[in-house]
């Protein structure tokens, strides 16, 4: 369409306003109106929870409206009504699916477990491989008092009562506290346990397993101590489809990386973006794809799967193939595909598009791209229906529909505003030389066009659920794309090749992992390139409410959709719209980045202590980072918690000592977030000269590694001044230390004291008695507002009357569970509020300038 046919085109739909849409919809992709209902559907169920009755009532009246529609309307205006109408019916089915899905049978087994946890024997089928969380990516995971989980899902079909075994459904996920190797899938086993439902969320911006799991109806979870709590009945015959599954992932792993897991970071990356495991990926390589905004290429979609039937494609024409041929054998092609990858919202989308264009052969007719993606969508929520609510649907289809809808008019756009340009006029005098020059200003922007229309459909979804803009994806998709073709097209070559032709398969294979190598160097240039101070890849925003992202989302749509007679109007509006998102986005960046109250966030990470101090101006401060019994909480609690808040930098990180409870998790805080200083006293650095292979000797030699930004711990030797009006006072052991050669480890711990607006926050860390009696003795006058009880609270080693003495209002313990049992008791008649972080989650402190405190929970 040349230049003159596209604006006839848009003056001919500014002319016909909502008719023309209505009219191009129903005529090139109604699909597109029943998809839309579908979602409207379920959305509406999720919000509402309407009765099925209602549901059959609405589809009733739609239907009976649709009969009357045949009888009075016209002809003409028959696809309109038949078009709303399944949109109607689309929507009820949507809503009776959910409901459907949500639906436990009355044995259910998670209709067993109501409140509390379960002692129990069940029986069932093994239905997925057992997963050994070994946390290769935690650097402290070497000083785990306990081995390695082994987790997997069971098929329950009976459950030990005292009248005998009794039959139930569902599925279980099994966590074992030690390694399990000698177990597969398809094994029928008994497993003495405890059942439990799913915990929620005890920290903001934690990932919700409960939610996760029960979106694939998972709603129990099945713990056993040992692997001598589960007993092998029998075997069992695995499915055909399962082995051959199986075998051919087995095979295509073997063909594409010569061994049967990746030995090194270029072979996990070849790994994700041929084949779809992304858990061998290197944890800096995932980083740096995150960070860039270029994760879609290490998740498989159309793509992937695109290049891969072209590669096909173009054998069987060399062959000699006619197109219906080829149809079939790409048919082919993409099932065996689905056999080797795992079967996610992305690839499902992909296949079925394939399948669609291959199919349209045998019809000879041309697939619409909207109806199409409109079908893939149907077909994927009607099989799970919660697909809807997960970030990876949701990004999957959004983007492609954003290149749809936006692509050739970025193209266009863009072409008309620089064809004129003296550069763009030029060309070399050789006749080759200019055509690769007018190819190549082709494929750029090409790229970029495609880039930044996937990139206005994935923004929303990507600021909602992981709190963070790439403003530069769609350059730096241009910039990587060659490599990744490159990749894909000899990836996929050498792994047709291993079965023919196995030295010229090995050749391809030092050129791919030379590629792979190189796309990584790239990608991780680029994720650490900062101006001003500032990564100019990653905006980091914190969370933001639903409303802005269904705003945006409107916009989108209004400019795909809508057109009016007069453009300035639409343009008036758009420019509007879009600047109160940014004014929006700016202010709740400003707010979060630049404060006049201090905030002390305490997270709940079990036996540990994370506190964060957001003190007033810019600075933010944080005492230690560590648990006894959570594994790797520096990524998976304090790391999402400061996405959350909208904190990427972080000025000061203060340990108390070197328990590996107060600091298993800050090498993963430090590879992820910017740190300017970590400091410890000299009871710290006296440790790792009497024990360099200890735990702070390891911090130390985590920290200096260039991987982890090249941190040098610094001694503390005084008070800390990071903001006006805010004092960060060390009381304890300071100079005194030297005196008590003797003292345990946790009485040579730090205390803070932080004072703000006249309020006093002692911080204890893991004092015992004796530090507690010198602290008083040596602070005669001490007194707080607000403490964090020592040691976690013990009462064992509290002096009795340390807490009295400093006369809190407000006691905040940081502890587990179990902790929390044993000392709530004794705490039961005291008038002091003590707060729980095992109970009450993340606690929240904000202190204004007026010297107000406010004190918020987490768990309710």
């Amino acid at each position: 369409m040349d230049d003159i046919q596209r604006k006839l085109s848009l003056i001919d739909k500014q002319l016909a306003g909502g008719a023309a849409f209505q009219k191009q919809i129903i005529g090139t992709a109604p699909l597109f109106l029943a998809a839309t209902g579908l979602i409207v559907g379920i959305l509406i169920q999720n919000t509402a929870d309407w009765p099925v009755g209602l549901w059959l009532t609405l589809l009733a009246l739609c239907a009976a409206g649709t009969l009357v529609s045949f009888v009075i309307q016209k002809e003409s205006g028959l696809p309109a009504v038949l078009a709303y109408a399944a949109l109607i019916c689309f929507a009820c089915l949507g809503g009776i699916r959910l409901t459907s899905f949500y639906q436990a049978r009355p044995n259910d087994i998670r209709n067993l477990v109501t409140d509390e946890r379960k002692l129990a024997t069940i029986r069932g089928l093994i239905i997925t491989e057992p997963y050994v969380n070994a946390n290769p990516q935690w650097a402290f995971v070497r000083f785990k008092p306990t081995d390695p989980t082994s987790s997997f899902y069971l098929k329950v079909d009976q459950v030990q009562t005292l009248d005998g075994w009794a039959k139930v459904t569902g599925i279980v996920r099994v966590q074992v506290d030690e390694p399990v190797r000698d177990l597969k899938v398809g094994d029928y086993v008994e497993a003495y346990c405890w059942l439990d439902r799913f915990n929620e969320p005890t920290n903001p911006g934690q990932f919700n397993t409960a939610r996760y799991l029960a979106r694939r109806n998972v709603f129990i979870a099945a713990s056993v101590k040992s692997r001598d709590g589960i007993r092998w009945l029998k075997g069992h015959r695995v499915g055909v489809l399962t082995r051959v599954r199986t075998k051919v992932r087995e095979t295509a792993t073997q063909a594409l990386l010569g061994s049967p897991v990746p030995e090194s970071p270029s072979e996990g990356l070849l790994q994700a973006l041929l084949l779809g495991y992304r858990r061998n990926i290197d944890s800096d390589t995932y980083q740096a794809f995150r960070k860039t905004g270029l994760l879609h290429f290490i998740s498989l979609s159309g793509m992937h799967l695109g290049i891969l039937i072209g590669i096909i494609w173009w054998s069987c024409k060399t062959a000699g193939l006619m197109k219906r041929a080829r149809a079939i054998v790409c048919i082919i092609a993409i099932g065996i595909f689905l056999l080797v990858v795992p079967l996610r919202a992305p690839t499902l989308r992909a296949a079925i598009i394939g399948w669609v264009f291959c199919i349209s052969f045998f019809f000879r007719r041309r697939p619409n791209s909207l109806n199409t993606l409109s079908l893939a969508a149907i077909i994927l929520l009607l099989i799970r229906p919660t697909q809807l609510f997960e970030a990876g649907w949701q990004l999957s289809f959004a983007s492609v529909l954003g290149i749809i809808l936006f692509a050739d008019r970025i193209y266009f756009f863009i072409y008309q505003k620089i064809r004129n340009t003296a550069w763009f006029k030029k060309s070399p005098e050789s006749e080759l030389f200019s055509r690769i020059i007018r190819e190549s200003r082709r494929y750029i922007l090409g790229m970029f066009s495609v880039g930044l229309a996937a990139w206005f459909g994935g923004a929303g979804i990507l600021l909602y659920h992981f709190c963070t803009i790439n403003p530069f994806t769609s350059m730096w998709t241009v910039v990587v794309f060659p490599f990744v073709a490159l990749i894909l097209t000899f990836g996929y070559f050498k792994i047709i090749l291993s079965l023919l032709l196995p030295t010229l398969a090995a050749l391809l294979g030092v050129i791919v992992n030379f590629l792979s190598d190189s796309l990584i160097w790239i990608v991780e240039r680029i994720a650490g390139w900062h101006i001003g101070g500032w990564n100019i890849s990653q905006i980091l925003v914190g969370h933001v409410p639903l409303a802005l992202i269904i705003l945006y989302y409107c916009l989108i749509l209004f400019v795909a959709f809508v057109y009016f007679r007069r453009p300035l109007l639409k343009k008036a509006v758009c420019v509007v719209t879009a600047l109160t998102l940014v004014l929006f986005l700016g202010v709740a960046k400003w707010q979060r980045t630049h404060r006049d109250n201090l905030v002390l966030t305490c997270l709940d990470v079990g036996h540990g202590q994370a506190i964060l101090a957001q003190l007033p101006g810019k600075a933010n401060v944080l005492f230690d980072a560590g648990s006894l019994h959570k594994s790797d909480i520096g990524s998976r609690t304090v790391a999402p918690f400061l996405d959350y808040i909208g904190i990427s930098k972080i000025d000061a990180i203060i340990i108390s000592h070197n328990d590996v409870d107060h600091i298993n998790g800050i090498p993963e805080i430090v590879g992820q977030c910017k740190v300017r200083h970590v400091y410890a006293n000299d009871a710290f650095f006296a440790d790792m000269q009497a024990d360099p292979c200890g735990t702070a000797g390891f911090l130390n030699r985590c920290l200096k590694d260039p991987n982890e930004k090249g941190l040098k711990i610094k001694r503390l030797g005084g008070d800390l001044n990071l903001s006006s009006g805010v004092d960060i006072k060390m009381l304890w052991p300071g100079e005194h230390i030297s005196q008590y050669d003797q003292l345990s480890d946790n009485d040579k711990s730090l205390v803070s004291l932080i004072e703000f607006a006249g309020t006093k926050i002692l911080l204890c860390s893991d004092i015992e008695r004796f530090a507690q009696t010198e602290l008083l003795r040596l602070n005669p006058d001490l007194k707080a507002d607000i403490v964090i009880a020592p040691h976690h609270g013990s009462v064992r080693t509290l002096e009795p009357d340390f807490l009295q003495k400093l006369g809190a209002d407000i006691l905040i313990c940081s502890c587990s569970r179990t902790d929390h049992e044993r000392r709530q008791a004794s705490t039961q008649r005291s008038e002091t509020k003590w707060l729980y972080t095992a109970k009450d989650g993340a606690l929240t402190v904000c202190i204004n300038k007026d010297g107000t405190i406010k004190v918020d929970v987490f768990v309710e």
